[in-house]
């Protein structure tokens, strides 16, 4: 019996490497992207790279606009926080880059493409250790997720599949994401992590994604291939 997976994608180096972990495993990938009112466009370009590159049977770009509800500086007229270097993060609360409820959106659609395909499995790339301010990126969230998912599908009530959740990054450090990703072969140049990056699609390198990610290229002990602005 075909293994089958959809894996929700933005591009970036999370959601890849657990693509990669999801093919690793011998799952069919169906990589699953979405225009939601983000800043930019470039990690949707980015994201059907990564899609061709592993192999994916399939890839869904969903439009949807949670700019339509604000509230997070990736989809409203708020400014993208910008620092110089990590020690000024602020984790002691939820960043202004959360954008509310957005994983309980992603993985809904998720969850009724999985139900068409009969797929086992649905992969995200959340972690807890470098954004654990996110509440949509907890173990407990996760959990809670699935049991409603086989709770409000066909498949689930009928014991046809139970379809699990698949968090393969939950509990690493970006360092170590990377290196996992490293020795699957995955091409990081393929991807984009910052928030704000300019109309070249070059990162900002200020922004906090961008500061985690430097961050683990030096953890990794591996160059950072992302072009970024001088």
């Amino acid at each position: 019996m075909i293994k089958r997976a959809v894996v929700l994608s933005s591009g970036g180096i999370d959601s890849t490497t657990a693509m990669a972990l999801a093919k690793n495993e011998k799952y069919e990938i169906y990589s699953l992207s979405f225009r939601y009112g983000q800043r930019h466009s470039t990690e949707i370009d980015c994201a059907k790279k990564v899609a061709k590159a592993l192999g994916a049977k399939a890839h869904k770009i969903i439009d949807i606009d949670l700019g339509q509800f604000g509230g997070s500086a990736l989809t409203d007229d708020i400014k993208v926080p910008k620092h110089e270097r990590m020690d000024q993060l602020d984790d002691t609360d939820i960043p202004i880059t959360y954008v509310p409820a957005r994983n309980t959106i992603f993985l809904s659609y998720a969850m009724a493409w999985a139900e068409v395909l009969k797929a086992g499995a649905i992969y995200i790339g959340v972690t807890a250790v470098d954004y654990s301010g996110y509440p949509d990126c907890r173990p407990e969230f996760i959990k809670a997720f699935q049991t409603m998912a086989n709770l409000a599908t066909k498949t689930g009530i009928t014991d046809e599949i139970s379809l699990k959740i698949k968090t393969p990054l939950v509990h690493m450090s970006k360092g170590q994401i990377i290196t996992t990703g490293h020795d699957l072969g995955v091409d990081y140049s393929l991807t984009i992590s910052c928030y704000d990056p300019d109309a070249k699609g070059r990162s900002c390198r200020q922004c906090d994604s961008c500061l985690h990610r430097i961050k683990g290229f030096k953890e990794a002990g591996l160059t950072d291939p992302t072009p970024y602005v001088s």
